[in-house]
């Protein structure tokens, strides 16, 4: 049995979808099974819960031959890595006692940094908390997804813009959500190999000009990329919701972007996704 957490995301369907595909047992992980009912008529079974609730978890868990996880965020919390390492850390304690065979773990590019890149310090110690259960886990440390441009795309849309906090021609490692899955999922088809690192890309790095061209190709008119400072991150983002904490971080991050801290650790497996830029943003315009 493989246990699919955030089934019903942009990475967990995938994973279900593909360890399905390949005949395997699937117990998928959900708050909600309306939204699991597509991968329960593929024959997955629903598992409702929440990944706060540490007895629920140890009876979903228990001796599974592979587990998908991923920590979902919580962009209104004031106090953000501070409650996501509790968090991750009773996961990984749940893990240990469940006999869980293998982990895939949902990471980032820069997760073997211990500080100084935003909310990519709480896989840091998600990473450090799994290793120290001596469960096989795989890291599956993805770079930027593509999705996060979809806010930017609504604007490109509507007005012929892209709005960005990055510079317009800085290049960077860029991800589709379905290669990320697709990347899961082959790690726990492939079978525990002790901890494995994964460093994982699309086929090619991308700048914000390389959206903005590549939205206008498919809209059919020309977008151009406005670029927006730093200091303006924090109040942007606050404005659609996220908490001045949450915000602060993701101003780190980019920041971390922009200045090169936020890069891989070398060490890793190299791995390319095949889907192309204008695949994977079609859908989000």
């Amino acid at each position: 049995m493989y246990v699919v957490t955030g089934a019903t995301g942009n990475t967990g369907a995938v994973v279900a979808g593909r360890l399905l595909d390949a005949g395997k047992k699937v117990r998928v992980f959900v708050r909600t099974p309306e939204k699991a009912a597509s991968l329960a008529k593929k024959g997955a079974e629903v598992a409702v819960g929440d990944l706060s609730e540490e007895r629920g978890l140890e009876s979903t868990f228990a001796g599974a031959e592979g587990l998908y996880l991923l920590s979902p965020p919580d962009i209104t919390t004031k106090s953000f890595v501070a409650e996501r390492k509790a968090l991750t850390g009773t996961i990984a304690r749940v893990i240990g006692r469940a006999r869980v065979k293998h982990v895939a773990l949902l990471s980032s590019i820069a997760a073997h940094l211990p500080s100084g890149t935003g909310p990519i310090v709480t896989l840091h110690d998600a990473e450090e908390q799994l290793r120290a259960t001596g469960v096989p886990t795989t890291f599956v440390r993805a770079t930027y997804f593509i999705e996060n441009w979809a806010p930017s795309l609504a604007a490109a849309k509507k007005d012929g813009v892209l709005p960005t906090f990055l510079p317009a021609t800085m290049k960077l490692p860029m991800v589709a959500a379905r290669d990320v899955g697709a990347a899961a999922a082959d790690a726990l088809l492939a079978g525990p190999r002790g901890v494995r690192v994964i460093e994982l890309a699309g086929p090619a790095e991308l700048s914000a000009t390389d959206v903005a061209n590549a939205a206008g190709k498919i809209l059919g008119r020309p977008v151009k990329v406005v670029e927006a400072p730093l200091d303006a991150v924090v109040p942007t983002l606050t404005s659609y919701g996220f908490s001045e904490n949450v915000a602060a971080l993701f101003r780190e991050m980019l920041a971390g972007f922009a200045s090169g801290k936020v890069t891989w650790d070398g060490r890793g497996e190299r791995v390319r996704g095949k889907t192309t830029l204008e695949d994977a943003i079609r859908p989000l315009l």
